[in-house]
């Protein structure tokens, strides 16, 4: 069924307060990784060696909250997906991008991209092991013994489809060198594809030139 302006704004707002309401459950538990990982390029490729351990397998939390209504009408009547598929994407979403800036420069480009486990499709994990292993790249991070650990939240859901989700994700980094250590973050575009319960990030671009 076509939104009309309004209802999509509505929607977008019910979406953004839910999100609130169960973000501590999905975020908080990631931000504290135990990996260690090097920083991303600016073309969302990162730069550090390899990851360290695998992520963790817990299930989705479950979401408690009371269906999102607006005006007495159940949003979620208007979406493709449900309040737990949303819960269930931004999961993999947080995960995802902890692990994508979760290194050490004593490990392969095969052990970066393994520990992101069932949580990226095929392709993704083909473009993330070939940027982890470009010459230049991997010499600095070798160089610098470079040790870098990740964070994320979610700052906003960009667009969604039947199939596909996009979040806007606030990905922190703790890098440590031989030089000393340092913290940063950069907004990335990360896009989820899938259904249900089941969702692999199929792309991620800096925010500013990301999917949408």
């Amino acid at each position: 069924m076509e939104l009309s302006p309004r209802q999509r704004r509505a929607v977008f707002a019910v979406i953004v307060v839910v999100l609130a309401a169960f973000g501590y459950y999905l975020v908080v538990p990631a931000v504290t990784h135990g990996h260690a990982a090097a920083s991303p390029t600016a073309s969302g490729t990162p730069s550090g060696t390899a990851a360290a351990t695998a992520p963790s397998s817990a299930p989705a939390p479950a979401v408690t909250a009371p269906a999102a209504e607006a005006g007495g009408v159940d949003i979620y009547a208007w979406l493709p997906f449900t309040q737990q598929d949303l819960a269930a994407a931004a999961s993999v979403t947080v995960r995802f991008s902890v692990e994508y800036n979760t290194f050490t420069y004593t490990e392969s480009a095969t052990a970066y991209v393994g520990a992101m486990g069932g949580l990226i499709t095929g392709q993704l994990a083909t473009t993330l092991r070939a940027a982890y292993q470009t010459p230049g790249v991997a010499k600095l991070r070798t160089s610098q013994k470079q040790v870098s650990t990740g964070s994320a939240v979610i700052s906003a859901l960009r667009a969604f489809g039947a199939s596909s989700l996009t979040f806007i994700v606030t990905a922190g980094q703790r890098l440590a060198t031989a030089d000393g250590t340092s913290t940063g973050s950069t907004q990335y575009a990360v896009t989820v594809t899938g259904s249900g319960g089941s969702w692999q990030v199929s792309d991620i671009e800096l925010e500013s030139a990301g999917n949408t």
